[in-house]
């Protein structure tokens, strides 16, 4: 079986310095003083919440912004999005504590329901039960089954559950960088079961059916495509939901808004929001978005130690203390996720220290695996034993998606600015 490596980083040169804030460099070095290695993320949950505001200012009234957990579920980040906005997707038990504990933090609790939506394709008796216990704005439901055990739940807690059928549309007449539609998944229920699923939903008791999930967007850049998916979503759920007899008042179009990396064009918050505005849903309809990496991709720097530089074959390579163990993001997306060199000068009087300078380097982790390579063929100007390498843009997917106890080693420290 081939080894999947991510792309060749030729002919870009690594970060210079400057890109990183001071209050990040600062941090790092403090956490290099220490006489252990470091593999560590920095967060910085201000940027966060402007992200957050940005997105917020930008939409129309009827659009609401869910924060979706998963991305990035360090608390302190959770809890400083949590003013800025509506309420937060979740997929699990310990996600729904986090997300009712951070708006409790920012005296949004006793809200009636909890501003909360959940997802995902296999959710079990006792997730369901949380949920419903919580009295969640929505529990998207993936199937009949789904729909069935949230009846049952519901009935024996004496209480109405809201939910949403999560649909897999069978197309969406829209270009951009949009997925998850159209195609056999697990997620949702495909768009030619819709009616059926509806009808024999409308009939369990414990169930207030208050509209769809329909989450087709993937890191799209194109504001204008998601504009459009938007509108599509909801035109969609206001024609479904009057040929079943349902009084709609929920849409959730999922996430999807992309990140730009080295050499894209980011995401045009200002054309989308002007673009939205452009529909004004019945009355009554809320439309929620759920972002995720959008919102902090851009506060979180991984920084791991380099414990060794040497040659091979002619080919340079920078070992570092931590690898997909900490960081998997760069083997998981066709991406360069480039870096830059902190320099720390402390180092052992009676030690040699292994230097590359002007070559391109290979950087990869500790892991007992040649895949433990997270960027190729960068040229950098100098690294050293005990330097610093610093992936910026490391806020979304980096601890939360890493292989923590692969070989055993400790598992990346986390560091609230």
């Amino acid at each position: 079986m081939s080894v999947q490596f991510p792309p060749s980083a030729a002919p870009r040169s690594a970060y210079p310095l400057d890109v990183l804030p001071e209050r990040v460099s600062s941090r790092l070095r403090e956490l290099a003083r220490a006489d252990k290695p470091v593999s560590a993320y920095v967060y910085d949950g201000a940027v966060a919440a402007e992200r957050a505001r940005e997105l917020r200012a930008a939409l129309p009234d009827w659009a609401e912004v869910y924060y979706a957990v998963k991305a990035n579920s360090y608390p302190g980040i959770v809890q400083a999005l949590a003013p800025h906005v509506d309420g937060f997707e979740v997929a699990s038990v310990t996600e729904l504590e986090l997300a009712l504990s951070a708006r409790e933090s920012v005296g949004a609790a006793g809200q009636d329901p909890a501003r909360v939506v959940a997802a995902g394709p296999a959710k079990s008796v006792p997730v369901l039960t949380a949920l419903v216990r919580a009295g969640v704005e929505a529990i998207n439901a993936e199937s009949p089954l789904e729909l069935h055990r949230i009846s049952r739940i519901a009935v024996a807690e004496g209480v109405t559950a809201r939910v949403a059928l999560r649909v897999n549309p069978a197309d969406i007449p829209i270009s951009g960088s949009l997925h998850m539609g159209g195609a056999p998944s697990q997620f949702g229920v495909a768009e030619p079961d819709v009616p059926e699923v509806l009808r024999a939903a409308k009939e369990l008791p414990g169930i207030d059916l208050v509209g769809f999930h329909i989450h087709a967007a993937s890191n799209n850049l194109d504001a204008e495509a998601h504009a459009a998916y938007l509108h599509w979503c909801v035109q969609w759920s206001v024609r479904t939901a009057e040929a079943a007899g349902i009084e709609l008042r929920h849409v959730d179009i999922g996430g999807g808004i992309g990140v730009a990396f080295e050499g894209e064009k980011p995401f045009d918050v200002a054309r989308f929001g002007e673009l939205a505005g452009q529909l004004q849903p019945p009355a009554g309809v809320k439309v929620v978005l759920e972002p995720g990496r959008f919102l902090v991709s851009d506060c979180g720097w991984y920084a791991a130690e380099v414990t060794d530089v040497k040659a091979s074959y002619g080919e340079w390579y920078a070992v570092l203390r931590g690898g997909i163990n900490h960081f998997q993001l760069p083997t998981s997306w066709d991406i360069v996720h480039n870096v830059t060199v902190l320099p720390i000068d402390a180092w052992p009087d009676d030690c040699p220290r292994p230097t590359a300078e002007d070559v391109r380097v290979t950087v990869v982790g500790e892991l007992c695996t040649p895949e433990d390579t997270l960027l190729r063929d960068v040229l950098i100007d100098r690294v050293r034993a005990g330097d610093l390498v610093v992936f910026p843009c490391a806020g979304s997917y980096g601890w939360e998606f890493a292989m923590h106890s692969f070989l055993g080693h400790p598992v990346a420290e986390r560091h609230l600015l």
